[in-house]
């Protein structure tokens, strides 16, 4: 007896599937190379701290910022991108389903550029502000955090208040929700997948700035911290209970900023 044929879904469904393990199997190659690039970026800095004489720092030029740039870029998609990843994988394939019925179509990647293209966006503010706080003389060029214990507590205070505020809230749930997200800003054409992805990366930005300007107060060369901070995004996004999780993680950095300024002040009175 013959078996019967596949109803005429079955096709699509393999190849969406197909290409959710191929946009899944990227995002992580892109995202493990950012990581590589972050492992030996910090032990060349290591490296440089461990000099018997190390070099006098002069002044950043345009190279320089262009390197640092680069830098805040690359950490921040190697952040960001496992807590993008579900966003990503539903408008591969409501996109998908659009070339099935012989509508506009666009890739994936540009969706995911436009995501990297606003995080680049914060990179180059990073950058700048990095470069005024060195200027300032309030943050150490070699270790990339900040000399100021004031500095660094009122940081994280701010971050803790910013976790409960309703900005915080609706961004997070912007990202929670991918599906939505797809179908309510859905635009047609390569430069609509783009505008999307750069749309998410703002909701993203919203939800997750201030995090991302603990690294002054922490290192930004300081990967322990960096991978922390990473995973609380992820489990915000990801996690059922985000929001409560991000409500909580705020009482507690606004606990830990106040012990900051409490042994500043008891050690500078």
């Amino acid at each position: 007896m013959s078996r019967p044929n596949p109803p005429p879904a079955a096709p699509l469904l393999d190849l969406m599937l197909r290409q959710r393990v191929v946009i899944a199997a990227a995002l992580a190659g892109l995202t493990a190379l950012c990581w590589l690039y972050l492992f030996v970026a910090a032990a060349d800095m290591r490296a440089m701290g461990d000099m018997a004489m190390p070099m006098p720092m002069e002044p950043k030029g345009a190279v320089d910022l262009v390197l640092l740039l680069a830098m805040w870029w690359v950490m921040m998609a190697g952040m960001m991108l496992p807590g993008a990843a579900p966003m990503i994988l539903t408008f591969a394939t409501v996109n998908r389903r659009q070339r099935a019925r012989a509508q506009p179509y666009a890739p994936t990647a540009l969706f995911a550029a436009g995501y990297l293209l606003a995080w680049g966006g914060f990179s180059v503010a990073a950058t700048l502000a990095q470069w005024a706080l060195e200027q300032a003389s309030l943050l150490s060029p070699m270790a990339m955090k900040t000399t100021s214990p004031l500095l660094g507590g009122l940081l994280f205070i701010a971050a803790g208040l910013y976790q409960v505020t309703p900005l915080k809230n609706a961004c997070l749930s912007s990202c929670r929700s991918p599906f939505d997200f797809v179908v309510n800003h859905w635009r047609d054409g390569a430069g609509g997948a783009l505008r999307m992805g750069f749309a998410h990366g703002l909701y993203c930005l919203g939800c997750c700035w201030i995090l991302m300007a603990l690294l002054f107060a922490v290192g930004a060369m300081n990967l322990v911290w960096v991978a922390a901070l990473a995973i609380v995004v992820l489990v915000e996004k990801l996690f059922p209970g985000g929001a409560w999780i991000a409500r909580i993680g705020g009482l507690l950095l606004i606990a830990w900023g106040a012990r900051l300024l409490i042994v500043n002040q008891a050690v500078n009175p």
